[in-house]
């Protein structure tokens, strides 16, 4: 009797489609308790240094780095922009903030060295230099943030078994919809799959959002060097992190992430960068990823199934969940309400950029292209169109 390849793969796929409704409904408890946890109690703010490393102007740019401005005062605060070429976009926006805050310690790097195939670590390693104080904040430059920032990511390192503290991220989409798309693959995607990990035991990730560390941390791990030519910096700092016995600690406070994606070849580029990073640094555990696009999984299932009533009782729980894990995003940060057949449309994409993330290792960054080594590493391919 010879087996029938169709009816395994369907049984495969409906099982698969089962964990990943169950997937889905405890994602979205876990997005429903972390908006709802409270915010730690500290001491004194120490005097803190933000760098905030910077690569032309971009949507939102000024709204951005002023958000970081706002956080202290001259004395308790120093804000460090950093580029590495005179004729950087983002030189004006700087220029004006330095203007508007007179009383504040605003400070322009402008450094062309280069330290690696990673230019952003090489533009902190340019900017560490003029650093003034002991509890540094690493930024990127596409976050917002609101009052008591400061306060909810420094406080926690009052903890001496604390080495790092970082921040999720909510995507806030410029008004089109290639960025009303990314948006969605971060709010609806990454975020909950972060706090799940986080629930089932897994270590929390560290992201570029915000990586808040004390200097003496930063030289226990051999300082930015280490990471100058790798793709996952955040990460890899995380682990650093990790192997000197202190924890990281993912904060109750969310940033905004200014989601801008001009066209389609921008949102696949982004996200295949993203995509490709998460493999290199977790094989096994991207693999497992695919438990997170139950709804595309359940529609190949359907006709290998013979359109069975377990494959469309499958499909009616896949959906609840997924509508009710976009539902509960979309109220607990704010967001602006998803419609159905967007979140089918979006899946659609993320599955198959998921698949597209094993064909290659090539990853368009800002203006250039790399290839991705099995390690981590970067090999600079030269320039790429956005």
């Amino acid at each position: 009797m010879s087996l029938d390849w169709s009816d395994l793969l369907a049984d495969a796929l409906i099982l698969v489609t089962f964990g990943g409704a169950a997937y889905m409904l405890l994602a979205t408890w876990e997005v429903r308790r972390f908006v709802r946890l409270p915010y730690g109690r500290f001491a004194a703010r120490p005097a803190v240094t933000i760098l905030k490393p910077l690569c032309g102007d971009e949507p939102g740019l000024y709204e951005n780095l002023r958000s970081f401005c706002e956080q202290g005062r001259r004395g308790d605060l120093q804000v460090i922009f950093g580029v590495r070429e005179a004729s950087d976009p983002a030189i004006p926006t700087v220029r004006r903030l330095i203007r508007e805050f007179p009383d504040c310690d605003l400070a322009l790097v402008v450094d062309g060295r280069v330290h690696g195939t990673n230019f952003k670590v090489g533009n902190l390693l340019n900017m560490l230099a003029a650093a003034r104080h002991d509890v540094l904040v690493i930024s990127d430059s596409d976050i917002r943030v609101g009052p008591g920032y400061l306060d909810a990511v420094v406080g926690p390192l009052q903890d001496p078994a604390v080495g790092l503290v970082t921040c999720l991220y909510v995507g806030r989409p410029e008004d089109n919809v290639w960025s009303r798309l990314g948006a969605m693959s971060v709010n609806h995607g990454f975020l909950p799959s972060v706090l799940v990990a986080e629930r089932v035991g897994a270590r929390v990730g560290c992201f570029g959002a915000t990586m808040a560390l004390t200097r003496e941390t930063l030289d226990a791990v051999g300082g930015l060097a280490p990471f100058a030519n790798l793709l996952a910096d955040d990460y890899a700092l995380g682990v650093a992190v990790r192997r000197t016995g202190k924890r990281v600690v993912l904060s109750p406070s969310t940033v905004d992430m200014v989601v801008a994606e001009p066209g389609p070849r921008a949102l696949v580029n982004h996200e295949l960068r993203w995509l490709r990073t998460v493999r290199a640094v977790e094989p096994l555990g991207y693999v497992g990823l695919v438990i997170t696009y139950p709804l595309v999984l359940v529609v190949l299932a359907l006709p290998l199934a013979g359109w069975s009533w377990v494959a469309w009782g499958a499909l009616a729980l896949t959906l609840i969940g997924r509508l009710l894990l976009v539902d509960q995003a979309d109220r607990a940060f704010s967001l602006a309400r998803s419609a159905s057949w967007w979140v089918v449309v979006r899946d659609l994409v993320s599955f198959g950029l998921f698949v597209a993330s094993f064909l290659g290792r090539e990853v368009a960054w800002r203006r250039h292209r790399f290839t991705l080594r099995p390690d981590g590493a970067l090999a600079h391919d030269g320039d790429a169109r956005r």
